[in-house]
């Protein structure tokens, strides 16, 4: 595993002065103990490796805490943001509080998710609207909320799942929750390219070692005996890297596209 895979490669200024507001940047509190870090941390933590200050936004306050102590142990301003993504209000007050406190507003990741039901015949209509509120309709508003406050040339990357691509999860609400983000995005992308350069772009994971993903594998065992081409599962550094190259300058003629992070999975798996 290289030094980006597990976290311990030094930061390279693709950064430097920005300004990035991660919602969903704490990390799923779990028994293991040797639990491996969040993608929404790893996101946070390697964005201030980079030179960004940070606002990390949570529904955990005390998640989003302990990854702020994290951003700042790497020397960056951070601040923390209790936010529910499926409250309108606590959206928008979410970004105009990072807007406030930072200075301004340079990039927005959405990083938020949820699984809930089963088969078709085992998802409720309320499980599927709850997975859509906070897997769809969260990252819309804080898209809307976003676009009027960023900067010029700002980036915007919602984090989705190769279950957007194909029916792996077994769970229909999430795999079309996940889907509906290139919609989203398409015109988010469109409205940003008219607004300032603002680009809009989604990071695909595959199979991620995370607190999540060892509780999906868990809840569907054989999630652990798929055959990857590269030989492992990511780690949420993994995700973290391609989110940084979508946020930084190395991207900025990259808008509306989607950047598949899943070791070959879906290609050649």
């Amino acid at each position: 595993m290289t030094p980006e895979s597990s976290g311990e490669a030094p930061g390279r200024g693709r950064l430097n002065g920005r300004r990035i507001l991660v919602v969903g940047a704490g990390t799923r509190r779990s028994d293991d103990p040797d639990a491996p870090i969040g993608n929404g941390r790893a996101i946070a933590v390697l964005a201030a490796r980079e030179g960004a200050d940070v606002a990390c936004a949570d529904i955990d306050l005390d998640a989003a805490t302990a990854t702020a102590s994290l951003v700042r142990a790497d020397g960056r301003e951070a601040v923390v943001i209790e936010a529910d993504v499926t409250n309108e209000a606590d959206c928008a007050q979410m970004i105009a509080t990072a807007h406030q406190a930072l200075g301004g507003l340079d990039g927005v990741v959405a990083n938020v998710g949820i699984g809930l039901g089963g088969n078709l015949a085992g998802t409720t209509a309320d499980q599927w609207d709850a997975v859509f509120s906070v897997n769809v309709r969260s990252h819309f508003l804080v898209a809307r909320a976003a676009l009027p406050v960023l900067d010029e040339g700002a980036s915007i990357v919602l984090i989705s799942s190769i279950a957007g691509l194909k029916p792996g999860s077994r769970l229909p609400a999430y795999d079309a929750s996940k889907a509906a983000l290139f919609g989203l995005c398409r015109h988010v992308a469109l409205e940003g390219a008219r607004h300032g350069g603002i680009r809009a772009n989604v990071v695909v994971p595959g199979l991620v070692d995370t607190p999540i993903g060892r509780a999906a594998t868990q809840g569907r065992p054989s999630r652990a005996a798929t055959r990857v081409p590269l030989g492992r599962e990511a780690t949420a550094w993994d995700i973290a890297y391609a989110t940084i190259f979508l946020l930084s300058a190395e991207a900025s003629y990259i808008t509306a596209q989607s950047l598949v992070v899943d070791g070959g999975l879906t290609q050649i798996g």
